[in-house]
Formats: C-alpha cells, sequence, structure tokens
C-alpha cells in the first residue's frame, strides 16, 4: 500500500486585483453620506444644515451685495433658501399707481408651500423712478424691480433667521437700493456782515447806464404721455396683428413720449390693426 503524503507548507494564494481593490471601495461607499435634497423648516438641525448650504451656495456664486461694510443677499439667494425648503413664490398681482409726474409700481407676492400645499407667508412691495438711480428707467423696469422686492420681501419674513444664521444681513438687497427722501442739507449759520466805514467821496462823472439785454424767453416743460396713455398704447400693442418688432420699438420708447406724439402713435396703432384685421398676417 502506497500512502501519499500533501505538503501543508505551500504558500497562501495571492489575492487577485480585483479583491484588493474591492473592500476599500465598498467601504468608501457606507461612508458617503447622502446628499439631502430638501429640508424641513420645522426642523432646526436640518434649517442650520440649510444655513451652512447656504452659505457656500452665495459665496460660490457670488449673490450677495456689499453695502457699508455689511453683506446682503441678492433675491437669488433668497430663492435659494425656498426652493431647499419647498416653498415657491407666487406673484398675485402688480398694480400701476404711477401718477403724471412718476412712475410707480406696487407689487404683492405669495410663498407657496409644496408640501402641505398652504399658503405660509407674503410680500408687499412699491419701485418708483423717483427713487435714486433710477429717473430714467423705463415703465416695465419698475414693474419688474417691484416683483422682485416683494419676492425678497415676502422671503425675508420667514426666512430670515436662516439667513441670519448663514452668516449674512436679514434684509435683501433689493431693498437696500432704495435711500429713502434725503434730508435737505443744514444752513450754514449767517455771518454778521461788517460795519461799512465812512470814507471820503471824490466827485466822479457818471458811468453811462447800461441797458439791461432782452431775456431770453423761458421754456416750458415737456408734457409727458399720461398714464391712460400709456395703458391704451399697451393694450393696443399686446393685439395679436401688431408685430413683436413694433411692439419692442414701441415700449423702449414710451416713456418719452409727450402727449401729442402718445396721441399719434395711438390713432396709429388703430389704423394698423383696423387694416391688418380683414387680411391673413400673422403678428411675429
Amino acid at each position: 500500500m502506497i500512502f501519499v503524503l500533501q505538503n501543508d507548507n505551500r504558500p497562501p494564494a495571492t489575492p487577485t486585483m480585483t479583491e484588493v481593490t474591492k473592500a476599500p471601495k465598498e467601504a468608501t461607499a457606507k461612508k458617503a453620506a447622502p446628499r439631502v435634497e430638501s429640508y424641513d423648516i420645522a426642523k432646526s438641525d436640518e434649517t442650520l444644515d440649510l444655513a451652512k448650504d447656504l452659505a457656500k451656495f452665495i459665496k460660490e456664486n457670488k449673490l450677495s451685495t456689499q453695502v457699508q461694510g455689511k453683506e446682503f443677499v441678492n433675491v437669488e439667494g433668497w430663492q435659494y433658501a425656498g426652493s431647499r425648503l419647498g416653498i415657491v413664490p407666487i406673484v398675485e398681482h402688480v398694480i400701476n399707481v404711477s401718477s403724471e409726474q412718476e412712475i410707480k409700481y406696487q407689487a404683492k407676492v405669495t410663498l407657496f408651500d409644496m408640501r402641505s400645499q398652504h399658503t405660509v407667508g407674503a410680500g408687499f412691495a412699491i419701485c418708483s423712478n423717483k427713487e435714486s438711480g433710477k429717473k430714467f428707467y423705463q415703465e416695465f423696469a419698475i414693474a419688474s424691480m417691484a416683483q422682485t422686492r416683494a419676492i425678497g420681501k415676502a422671503y425675508r419674513n420667514i426666512l430670515a433667521w436662516i439667513i441670519r444664521a448663514a452668516g449674512y444681513e436679514p434684509t435683501p438687497a433689493e431693498e437696500m437700493e432704495y435711500t429713502g427722501n434725503v434730508p435737505a442739507p443744514a444752513l450754514a449759520p449767517a455771518v454778521a456782515e461788517p460795519t461799512p466805514v465812512m470814507r471820503a467821496v471824490t466827485t466822479a462823472p457818471a458811468l453811462p447806464v447800461e441797458t439791461p439785454a432782452a431775456e431770453a424767453p423761458v421754456a416750458l416743460p415737456v408734457q409727458y404721455a399720461t398714464a391712460s396713455q400709456k395703458e391704451e398704447i399697451i393694450r393696443l400693442l399686446n393685439h395679436p396683428l401688431i408685430t413683436r418688432q413694433e411692439k419692442t420699438k414701441m415700449l423702449l420708447n414710451i416713456n418719452r413720449l409727450d402727449e401729442e406724439r402718445a396721441t399719434q402713435a395711438i390713432a396709429k396703432l388703430r389704423k394698423a390693426i383696423e387694416d391688418r384685421e380683414g387680411t391673413t398676417a400673422v403678428a411675429a
């Protein structure tokens, strides 16, 4: 009988490259924290995490404005904070409250929570071309800024503390553009005039009296188009037979029209619509 002895001192098998790299990859995958897609405003720990995420997002995308050494978040930053909480803005209305001397709009925005399906906040704002730096703003820009401010204001009413926790001032940057009424500069104190000194006067021939020059005629102020005229122009521009090019050109110059030119523009638009109503032309 023949016995075969098995050598138990053989070296262990060398692990393959796949087996070596597999374990670290699996460990790394287990350690990676899942990315948070949304936060709950009712949970303080989650909102504090949102504040950290918000601070990073604002800094990386430069969504803040510095005013007098302090950082104020732009409306895009407030919208980002709201979106992470599932809260979106809805423009309720934009009202034209202009006068003959001022272009002014008021806007209202409500905040809608997509989770609870309820309104959770609101904000009002106005914008006027009487504000500093907005003298030459066109009407559509004034209306747009009123909406932008209302969005920031609505979010500020419920998320101010989160913005503060992120390290920024709890006021939307768009509100800081309005400087308000600038106080009149203080008048310098009156300086007492010195007492005149009596001196001897010698007789001298009288100088000829100069004839005053004729006064230049005073230019009358320009009477710009009224708010009702502008509303009628915009109504006519929204007609489907008015082309996009005609609409854009008119809107760019609407705030430069005086009353006479506004009347002519209204008549021209009405005639163009009447002439095109019988044709198959379609506005661009």
